[in-house]
Order: structure tokens, then sequence, then C-alpha cells
């Protein structure tokens, strides 16, 4: 991918399970995909060996990652870097918007009312 740039898609499939009092919701489901455009920087045949030599593209998808030793050949992304790296926290605020919840019900029980 050096020099050129790559189109990320992660699928995030939300589930209610109704584990509050108020379950009215219990059931519901959501899904979306969200879309990143990652841009790698042209780099050398050496920095690429190096790279590999540190075995971390074995242990990653895609083999890079942006918040790792790979993230140096990241000249830039558009889009929710968060997608990248697992979940989207913008796409999931929307999915729990659809399926009636709110992120801050998801605090409750972590000392925040």
């Amino acid at each position: 991918m050096r020099g050129r740039q790559g189109v990320l898609h992660t699928g995030h499939h939300l589930i209610d399970l109704g584990a509050r009092a108020d379950d009215s919701d219990a059931g519901k489901v959501a899904e979306g995909v969200g879309r990143t455009v990652v841009h790698f920087a042209d780099v050398s045949d050496a920095e690429i060996a190096a790279y590999v030599a540190s075995a971390e593209p074995l242990y990653v998808a895609g083999a890079f990652t942006i918040d790792g030793l790979g993230g140096a050949f990241v000249e830039r992304i558009e889009g929710d870097h968060g997608n990248v790296v697992g979940l989207s926290l913008p796409l999931f605020r929307g999915l729990l918007s659809q399926v009636g919840l709110t992120v801050p019900q998801l605090w409750a029980g972590h000392g925040v009312s």
C-alpha cells in the first residue's frame, strides 16, 4: 500500500438485551458500517523490512495499525480514526439512538449520574 490509499470498512451490530429496569426496547437491533480512508506514505523497502521484522504486522488486522509502529507510515486519515482501531464512537452513538439508548445511560453503575 506504499504511496497509496486503502478504504477500511468496519461493521457494527448492536442488540439491546434489555438489561435495565425499563426494557421496553429489548430485542431492538441496529447496524451500520463505518468507512475510513487511510493514506499511506511512500516508504522505502528498508522501512517496510524493518516494520515486518518488528512482527507488529503479524498481529494486527490489515497488517498495520495507526496506534502502533505502523502509524508512522500513515500520512493522513479521512473519516473516524476510531473506525480503524475497532469502534467508531460516532457510529456507535447513532446506533444506540436507534435502539432507544443514549451514551449516558451506559454510564449508570460507574459512579456517573
